[in-house]
């Protein structure tokens, strides 16, 4: 059920950043989205306040039993000036999917899309304009009863930030390497893997700090039970090109269902290529690059959308992907994707949502 939403503007509109030196998920705009919940009245109080410090108890159980989510998605800026969303119905039933692994409430569909356009809306002077940026938007909720005690909130506040972003990775569309982690386990089927929650990026910060120190961007995981099956990379799903053959992890239960692999699915099959969903082990991995029939290894996710793989090391041994160049199928579906998502090319999914 939509609900008015309360707006107090700011009385003082903050200096947009250089598109050109922006540093991603630091520069934040004039205006956030918050809602509160409660058992007894449910959703209520939604209002759009100026950007800043929300005061909350320290006993606040969000701190001390992570009962949170949270979202990815981006706004973009057409050629033609208009602003429009890449499947934000997606990320909004993926949200509402982690929201009931978690224990929280659901939040009404179309009171979110409501929410979030009338937050882009007001700020919307912050998507930016150049090629390449977007405006990132980040829903989370999070538990607010105060109190020690190892049990469901009662209440919580769902918010809506966001902040304006160039690429993702510094190094742009340059191939990337990857470190296979082997010793930490980031989630377990049955755990929650396939909810975007803050614990399952905390449990992966140890292995990521250990890449970076290797000269490594990414971590990718094997599954936590065997050790033996690719599941995902940190911050994206991930697909490799075998002898023609687009392979990717299958979703089962500790993988994240992102949108961007659901939308490169789509497309490739649209575009003839047999694509499978399946467990996939770092084993058969290495006999495809050793038999020379790995060619192309990429990302994806929402914030880098496709970031290709050069190099991904596991054990001592370093496999090299495509002369660590971009390959020629990665490189077709950013251009594929980016193309949609800035209206350069046709939406023939109905993928797009505009803002007005």
């Amino acid at each position: 059920m939509i609900q008015d939403i309360k707006i107090q503007l700011t009385d003082h509109p903050k200096s947009k950043p250089d598109m050109k030196s922006v540093k991603f998920g630091r520069s934040f705009s004039d205006h956030m989205f918050l809602m509160d919940y409660d058992s007894e009245k449910g959703w209520h109080d939604a209002r759009i306040v100026p950007y800043g410090p929300v005061c909350f108890d320290m006993a606040s159980m969000v701190f001390h039993y992570a009962q949170e989510v949270f979202e990815g998605m981006k706004a973009y800026r057409t050629a033609e000036g208009k602003i429009q969303f890449f499947r934000p119905f997606e990320n909004i039933k993926r949200m509402a999917n982690s929201e009931e692994r978690l224990g929280m409430p659901i939040l009404d569909e179309d009171m979110f899309l409501y929410a979030l356009k009338s937050l882009v809306d007001i700020d919307k002077e912050w998507v930016p304009q150049e090629r390449g940026t977007s405006l990132y938007i980040r829903p989370f909720m999070i538990a607010t009863d105060v109190g020690l005690g190892v049990h469901a909130s009662d209440s919580y506040m769902f918010c809506i930030i966001t902040c304006p972003v160039g690429s993702y990775y510094p190094e742009g569309l340059n191939p990337i390497k990857i470190m296979i982690e082997h010793e930490d386990v980031r989630a377990v089927r049955g755990g929650t893997g396939d909810a975007k929650c803050g614990g399952n990026y905390a449990a992966s910060i140890r292995a990521s700090e250990k890449a970076k120190k290797k000269g490594f961007s990414q971590v990718l995981w094997l599954d936590g039970v065997e050790r033996k099956y690719i599941e995902e990379v940190g911050a994206m799903n991930i697909m490799f090109k075998i002898d023609g053959e687009i392979i990717t992890p299958i979703l089962n239960g500790s993988v994240l269902p992102g949108v961007t692999r659901k939308s490169c699915i789509e497309l490739l099959k649209s575009w003839g290529y047999k694509v499978s969903e399946r467990l996939f082990s770092i084993d058969e991995l290495i006999q495809a690059a050793n038999d020379g029939k790995l060619e192309e290894v990429f990302g994806t996710g929402t914030a880098a959308v496709i970031s290709p793989v050069g190099l991904l090391a596991y054990d001592g041994q370093s496999i090299e992907i495509s002369n660590g160049e971009i390959g020629e199928l990665t490189q077709r579906l950013y251009d594929e994707l980016t193309g949609i998502q800035w209206g350069d090319k046709p939406d023939v999914f109905g993928w797009i949502e505009p803002l007005e």
